[in-house]
């Protein structure tokens, strides 16, 4: 399946923007706060982001061949 690029890039900015600073963010408020799930809520986000980098690589790839 080919995306369309529209959803190719809302895809991708929130991959290469919205989930990393999303991780970030939970760290860094984790620590400070002291929350006891932080370090696995930031192993989520970033497993979902490394997920969805590959599916959109991998559909980009297939897209210029």
């Amino acid at each position: 399946m080919i995306l369309p690029d529209k959803y190719y890039n809302v895809i991708k900015w929130g991959v290469l923007t919205v989930l990393p600073a999303a991780s970030v963010l939970v760290a860094t408020l984790g620590k400070t706060y002291g929350w006891t799930e932080a370090d696995m809520t930031v192993l989520t986000i970033n497993a979902i982001a490394t997920f969805l980098g590959v599916v959109t690589g991998v559909s980009a790839y297939n897209a210029k061949k």
